[in-house]
């Protein structure tokens, strides 16, 4: 099992009182899963992302990554397996503005320690694998939101993670370039990767194998998406809008 997570619980302290964000949550995902979690606004979707991305800490109950309990790690442990195994797709692409599509890329493997050669050749690997050859030297203001979007995705893949987490990854796109985008995912997930969605939207999340729906800090539904938008592989590729 990949991710594992049991009874686990996430408590924040505001002024005297204390307020539950996750209630005895119970969940399983195996590699090469594509999952979609949904919920509303406040629904503790947001909570559980930063708990399996290592970005928080439950406040009971274990999370297992990969045999690994990541509940009992420090800050080092925590950040070096962020790094290595998360794979990290944000709404707002989160790229640094100086730089460009290769070097943003390349970012995650600096932190790494991989060697300036190694390091080229990996973030160009990645960054035609997302059908961004052509726009390696430009930089974020030169690019679509599209493009910005697959180099974030190209960043995300460069170290090879144990999985993707896409935060609202369509979310600043439009409905067209979105479609684009959720291609791709498809298939990065047909290569072999595994990808936990979090969406508020009912259609990003038909394009997932499986839908997890939380609402007030618990699970209400997990289940098999019998409702799968079927989508044409590679087409991904050829349009980069």
């Amino acid at each position: 099992m990949l991710i594992e997570i049991s009874n686990l619980t996430k408590k924040y302290i505001m002024g005297e009182m204390e307020v539950p964000a996750l209630i005895d949550i119970n969940l399983q995902i195996k590699k090469n899963e594509y999952v979609a979690i949904m919920g509303p606004s406040g629904s503790g979707k947001s909570t559980l992302m930063n708990i399996l991305g290592c970005l928080d800490t439950p406040t009971t109950g274990h999370y297992f990554f990969n045999g690994t309990d990541v509940s009992t790690l420090d800050d080092d442990s925590l950040s070096a397996m962020r790094n290595k195994e998360i794979g990290f797709i944000f709404q707002n692409f989160n790229l640094l503005p100086r730089l460009s599509s290769l070097q943003n890329v390349e970012l995650p493997l600096i932190y790494s320690g991989v060697p300036a050669h190694e390091r080229k050749e990996r973030a160009l690997s990645a960054l035609e694998k997302v059908g961004l050859s052509s726009r390696v030297g430009h930089k974020p203001t030169e690019l679509s939101g599209g493009q910005k979007q697959r180099v974030a995705i190209a960043r995300a893949l460069v170290t090879s993670p144990g999985i993707l987490l896409a935060d609202e990854p369509t979310g600043a796109l439009d409905s067209k370039t979105g479609e684009d985008i959720m291609r791709l995912f498809h298939d990065l997930h047909q290569e072999g990767n595994t990808i936990i969605l979090i969406t508020h939207e009912q259609e990003i999340a038909n394009y997932a194998d499986r839908n997890i729906y939380i609402k007030d800090g618990s699970i209400h539904s997990d289940q098999i998406n019998g409702n799968k938008t079927q989508v044409k592989q590679s087409s991904s590729l050829i349009n980069i809008q």
